[in-house]
């Protein structure tokens, strides 16, 4: 059979969807800010990336064979990434729920968009304090320490206060940390 009538990927595996982190019947709350980022990354990829694509990807069409053609094997490949991505982006933005931290009211409390600085509470007095953010999936940099609203960690926090001890559950048993201080900043 000719390769005009195969797929043009280099295997005969389907490629996997982009993950989809948001359990099912959770909602998508996120911060503004990182609602914006979202929305600047969609409209990157659709005014930017994607046209330069499609550009490279019709110069190397017109080139002649296209099934020894690297650019137009990589380029349709990276088509493909960019559309799923594109798709990902617009489901997540169309179901997103903002929820701005600097209108929460009760700021002794740990709710989503709160900044938590906590102790390990289970006496070792050389650890330092460590700082998170509670933020939505898409936003979660735990390098950063911006974690998930679903995360263990953010769980366990939700709703305590200062001075609260509260266990997270870790794949070596629970860890107790103590809530220093909670924050809400612009989000």
């Amino acid at each position: 059979m000719s390769k005009a009538f195969t797929k043009e990927t280099d295997s005969d595996t389907p490629e996997p969807s982009p993950p989809d982190a948001l359990p099912k019947g959770q909602k998508n709350y996120v911060t503004p800010k990182g609602l914006r980022l979202l929305q600047e990354e969609l409209d990157q990829l659709r005014r930017v990336e994607r046209p330069k694509v499609v550009e490279v990807v019709a110069w190397a069409a017109g080139n002649g064979d296209r099934s020894e053609n690297g650019d137009y094997i990589y380029g349709k490949k990276r088509l493909r990434e960019i559309d799923r991505r594109l798709h990902f982006l617009m489901k997540r933005i169309e179901s997103a729920q903002v929820v701005d931290p600097a209108h929460q009211k009760n700021r002794d409390q740990v709710f989503f968009g709160a900044t938590v600085t906590y102790a390990d509470a289970e006496g070792d007095a050389e650890a330092k304090d460590s700082v998170i953010s509670i933020v939505g999936i898409d936003e979660a940099r735990t390098g950063k320490g911006k974690v998930s609203w679903i995360s263990p960690i953010a769980r366990a926090l939700m709703r305590a206060e200062e001075g609260d001890v509260v266990a997270v559950a870790t794949p070596g048993g629970a860890k107790y940390i103590e809530v220093v201080a909670i924050s809400y900043d612009d989000g």
